[in-house]
């Protein structure tokens, strides 16, 4: 049995400790997936009390997932050197402080500097929990029901993603908006206290260096390259500032990628890319994220802005697409330990893509009766993608280097989400200035319809690309 076995029994059937391993990494998990969309509803009165500029409304969103992005890879190193359990509590109190502080933020002047640093600061806590998490639940759950944990722990945590614009609206209308931040503060804290109770494995190795050079390198890359795809859609992507700062982000990517692969002791261990079956999960998941996280975002604008919807009531529209995944994800863990994660994945991404298609084609029609179809079927094909594709990724490579695929493995995910968001909001934008204004409300859904289809185009083509990839039957596992 290897070091990083967490609790389970000699027959291999996961004890109860195990259990509270998963729900706590699912807690910590959902309060990083809530929190990439729970402000989007709340931002407007944030604004009014807090005296926000344009660009600091969007820089409450984007200082999070930028410092995530930037900081994820470095969260996988920390919990390889010392021990997942000691980062992920780190990176609980981290989140759960920063979170105080955003409800804290003050109105005046100083509401904007605060409130954007204090986002900037959940994000680091969420990358020192990202990476770990999931690798803290694999080793709990001996290898012939860990589809089924993954399962869980995935789909919960994006039912989350998609109940924030509902979380948010809710607590704005009813309570403040300081309680979309506060309401984190008691999930972190029941998180830690499972985590106590449960007791999981904690290896560490405290010889592991951390190279300092190559972290700030890595950070200034990948905080410049998703810098310029945040703010793409606002300078124009053939500007000339959008191709500097992309092209200086790349460059000092590239550099990085060099020295890594020169190094003797590498930041991040880019050999794991040689595992075909490893890139072929990296790559669904960047396809099914950059997909998501833009269907997410506009459907909750077309629910509020065409269909009229307060925010409540649009939460409770995305319900359509939430159960779906919530079911999917279930059925997937199950089928991944089955059958391993080629029929899942490809049947996901088929679903997702021809419901996709459906959504786009039921958009102009401004009708929200008319969209459910596409966006069941949407779900649906997420739910199966989701738990399949994080678990075989970590399946695929040597136990101890978990932490460190896991950190690859959510620095993908957040730069596909960041693209996804930067191009379906560019097409839709480029396609509203197209245009000749007739009818505004059907014009902006057209304009939407654009955008979805090159949701859809970016799903087939992680079909494509899996079909190719993604390896036949059940990685073999020792642990």
């Amino acid at each position: 049995m290897s070091v990083l076995a967490g609790p389970r029994t000699e027959t291999g059937r996961p004890q109860r400790a195990a259990w509270l391993v998963l729900a706590a990494m699912t807690g910590g998990l959902a309060m990083i997936m809530l929190d990439q969309t729970v402000v989007t509803v709340a931002l407007p009165t944030m604004a009014r009390d807090l005296g926000l500029s344009a660009s600091g409304q969007q820089w409450v969103v984007n200082a999070y997932v930028l410092a995530m992005a930037a900081c994820v890879a470095l969260g996988g190193r920390l919990g390889s050197k010392l021990g997942p359990v000691t980062t992920f509590r780190a990176g609980i109190l981290v989140f759960f402080v920063a979170s105080a502080l955003c409800g804290l933020a003050p109105t005046g002047a100083a509401g904007e500097p605060w409130i954007v640093a204090a986002r900037a600061a959940q994000g680091c806590g969420a990358a020192l929990m990202m990476p770990v998490s999931a690798s803290i639940v694999m080793a709990a759950f001996p290898a012939p029901v860990r589809g089924r944990a993954m399962g869980l722990y995935v789909g919960i945590s994006q039912l989350f993603l998609a109940l924030g614009p509902l979380v948010g609206g809710t607590l704005t209308e009813w309570v403040s908006w300081r309680a979309v931040f506060w309401i984190n503060i008691p999930v972190g804290l029941v998180a830690l206290l499972l985590v106590r109770r449960a007791a999981p494995a904690n290896p560490a190795r405290p010889g592991l260096g951390v190279p300092v050079p190559h972290t700030v390198l890595l950070m200034s890359g990948i905080a410049t390259t998703v810098y310029a795809l945040q703010q793409s859609s606002q300078w124009g992507w053939t500007s000339t500032r959008t191709l500097a700062v992309l092209g200086a982000g790349l460059l000092l990517t590239g550099v990085f990628v060099v020295t890594q692969l020169r190094s003797r002791d590498p930041l991040v261990q880019l050999g794991l890319l040689r595992h075909r079956a490893f890139n072929g999960s990296l790559v669904v998941l960047l396809a099914t994220q950059f997909s998501m996280l833009g269907i997410v975002l506009f459907s909750s604008l077309y629910a509020q802005n065409l269909l009229g919807y307060g925010p409540v009531r649009a939460g409770c529209a995305s319900l359509a697409f939430i159960l779906p995944l919530m079911l999917g994800a279930q059925l997937a863990g199950r089928w991944y330990d089955r059958s391993g994660p080629r029929p899942p994945l490809l049947t996901g991404l088929a679903v997702a893509t021809a419901g996709t298609v459906l959504w786009a084609a039921t958009l102009p029609r401004v009708d929200y009766l008319a969209n459910v179809p596409g966006m069941a079927l949407v779900g649906l094909g997420l739910g199966l993608v989701f738990a399949p594709v994080n678990t075989d990724a970590l399946s695929r490579v040597p136990a101890a280097d978990r932490p460190q695929a896991s950190g690859i493995v959510q620095t993908v995910r957040q730069l596909g989400g960041t693209l996804g968001v930067a191009v379906i909001g560019s097409v839709i934008l480029a396609q509203e200035h197209a245009v000749a204004p007739t009818d505004r409300l059907h014009d902006v859904a057209r304009a939407m319809q654009a955008g979805f289809l090159v949701a859809a185009a970016v799903f087939a083509a992680g079909w494509a690309a899996g079909a190719v990839l993604l390896a036949r039957g059940r990685p073999r596992t020792t642990d």
